[in-house]
């Protein structure tokens, strides 16, 4: 039994969705790089989703919804993985940036967007930085 056979249906559904949204800066300036490849390719491991699903989400990306999270832990965890998703081509461009905002929206975060989008950014631009470091930065 895989680790995600232990969660019903609908966590599988947020895992599918959250890749998404992941997939959705990727492809924002119409170019899935080689590093934005190999992050992609390393979550969907992560998140245990098949070639078909990973084939099917990059092709259909944007029928996908932003289904927030409940937790505070697991709102960050997302906003970590999209935060990462913009510098995994080392360039951060203003439609990432506005795409992640709006997405950030979706997540729940409604009040400080911006202010809580430019502290992540700037938190994930140290690429050595993990998720703990990332949610002591995020709550601080």
């Amino acid at each position: 039994m895989s680790y995600s056979d232990l969660f019903d249906s609908g966590f599988k559904r947020r895992n599918k969705d959250h890749f998404a949204a992941i997939v959705r800066i990727a492809m924002d300036d119409g170019v899935v790089t080689d590093d934005e490849k190999a992050f992609l390719d390393r979550l969907a491991r992560k998140l245990e989703l098949s070639a078909e699903v990973y084939a099917d989400i990059l092709k259909h990306f944007n029928t996908h919804p932003i289904n927030p999270p409940v937790t505070l832990d697991q709102r960050i965890e997302r906003l970590f993985d999209l935060a990462r998703m913009v510098y995994a081509d080392n360039i951060k461009d203003d439609s990432e940036v506005r795409l992640l905002t709006k997405i950030a929206v979706g997540l729940g975060y409604t009040n400080n967007t911006a202010e809580i989008v430019t502290k992540a950014l700037e938190a994930v631009s140290n690429e050595s930085i993990d998720l703990e470091s990332f949610r002591v930065k995020m709550t601080s």
